[in-house]
């Protein structure tokens, strides 16, 4: 069955039927997830917040998502998704809640730190979607349901501020995010009775313990360890952006505490991924069982360039256009807004590419065009016309958004029992990315911050090269032991 013949409005098919569950269940998390953007006008003022207060809040909305992709990636592949999802969907609205009728500043910034956990959503409908389409049409179905699914914080942004004017009064905004999070709940409890994790006869896959990914060498053993570092280094680099040295939310006791935690979580997690792989690496492991960590390395740093520089040039480009065309605030942010917009058709699009025209290749060049893309932003200057300015945004990010799309096309192939946890690394380094780049960008301009994306992304597509095109079949172990093979090209 070709890509072509994915028809979306056919939902008389129970797979179309679970993809629309699922990119709606993951349109909400980012609804809720974002729901305070939009609004923080309104909040400033009832909190009376200072600037630096503000951007802690924002810090804060991002910071356990890191961890909590790796998390909910484990309990995807060993409770499934169908549980997973409506339990992430009914526990965040109850944070949102919180968020909403906080009292205090140290109420608010609990909240909103703890619904950076509903930021993993992301994650388990991978693993969903991936079982219910065959190789051919999986990632055009990942594409959509991250790209529609993503479109969450634009329509929040749309519509919350209606929303607070409609229930008006002083406490508008705090009706209106609460609202998100009752709509969550309720589909939450719907999504449970509505999806299911497989379709009927298929079996679900379960990894043989839980902890961290199996990998099938000690080559392997040393690289994956060596990859979780960076999460890490991108925790600490939060938790100084939060120390007194910047944004002052936490002393410096309670930042070098958080330093320390941080070494032992790590200690903690390796010692745990030993465990995971103890037996496999004393024997040698049958060669129909095995796969190449090296293609879920290349992946997390694809998704690094991708969806990493995406959050980071969202965050500043409304800043960029006031700054550089001296555009008011309401006119920078609708120019600005088109390069988070391309979501709805380019994620789709890089999932089509890699179904139509193999995964390397399409990736390949995905991220060639992203790198380009960033380069001309680099050189946009006042001279430039605003429109011709905005195009070559939104050019640039349907590179980004389709590289995306391209990169999760592939995750579902790498290895079927553990795709939660592959999306939840993968999606990790995203979030990675981001810190990363807006780190580089507290010390740097906007034209260099471009140029150090363009200048990674280059030495991704250098890493992409090694990526080994998913042929044939995958092999997976049913519990009486009997061996299923499944296609992955």
């Amino acid at each position: 069955m070709s890509a072509s013949r994915l028809n979306l409005l056919d939902f008389s098919k129970p797979n179309i039927r679970l993809l629309h569950l699922s990119w709606f269940a993951f349109f909400l998390t980012f609804v809720v997830w974002f729901s305070h953007a939009p609004l923080m006008a309104h909040i400033k003022e009832a909190f009376d917040l200072t600037t630096q207060q503000v951007k802690a809040l924002l810090i804060l909305n991002v910071a356990l998502t890191i961890p909590a992709r790796i998390v909910i990636g484990m309990l995807v592949d060993k409770f499934g998704p169908r549980l997973i999802y409506s339990c992430l969907l009914i526990s965040s609205s109850f944070v949102c809640f919180g968020f909403a009728f906080a009292d205090t500043y140290e109420q608010l910034a609990l909240m909103r730190f703890l619904l950076g956990f509903v930021g993993a959503g992301f994650v388990i409908g991978i693993r969903l979607v991936g079982e219910w389409f065959p190789a051919k049409q999986v990632g055009l179905a990942e594409g959509v349901y991250g790209g529609w699914g993503n479109f969450g914080s634009a329509a929040a942004a749309m519509t919350l501020p209606t929303l607070t004017l409609i229930y008006g009064g002083d406490d508008g905004w705090r009706y209106a995010i609460a609202t998100t999070g009752a709509i969550a709940g309720l589909y939450g409890i719907f999504f449970y009775l509505k999806a299911r994790n497989t379709p009927k006869g298929s079996t679900y896959f379960k990894p043989k313990k839980t902890g961290g990914l199996e990998v099938t060498s000690k080559k392997d053993f040393y690289f994956y360890l060596l990859m979780n570092i960076p999460m890490y280094i991108a925790l600490a680099i939060l938790t100084w952006r939060l120390s007194p040295a910047n944004f002052g939310l936490l002393t410096q006791g309670a930042a070098n505490v958080l330093y320390v935690g941080l070494l032992v979580l790590m200690a903690f997690q390796f010692s745990q991924i030993y465990k995971v792989n103890a037996e496999n690496l004393k024997t040698e492991v049958p060669e129909h069982q095995r796969y190449k960590f090296k293609q879920v390395a290349i992946l997390n740093v694809a998704y690094f360039v991708t969806f990493g520089s995406e959050l980071a040039v969202v965050s500043m480009l409304p800043l960029f256009f006031m700054d550089t065309f001296e555009l008011n605030a309401v006119t920078a942010g609708l120019m600005a807004s088109g390069f988070a917009f391309m979501n709805l058709a380019a994620r789709p699009s890089g999932g089509y590419f890699s179904d139509k025209f193999g995964r390397r290749k399409s990736l390949s060049l995905l991220i060639a065009g992203l790198t380009v893309g960033y380069l001309i932003l680099s050189q946009i200057t006042p001279m430039w016309p605003v429109w011709l300015a905005v195009m070559a945004c939104m050019c640039c990010s349907f590179f980004v958004q389709a590289g995306e799309g391209a990169v999760f096309a592939i995750v579902p192939l790498v290895k079927r029992r553990m795709t939660g946890q592959i999306a939840g690394m993968t999606g990790a380094y995203g979030n990675v990315g981001a810190v990363s780049y807006l780190t580089v960008l507290s010390f740097v301009d906007a034209s260099t911050f471009f140029m150090v994306i363009a200048a990674s992304a280059a030495f991704i597509f250098f890493a992409v090269q090694f990526m080994e095109e998913p042929e044939g079949h995958m092999a997976e172990i049913n519990d009486d032991g009997s061996v299923e093979l499944i296609e992955v090209s």
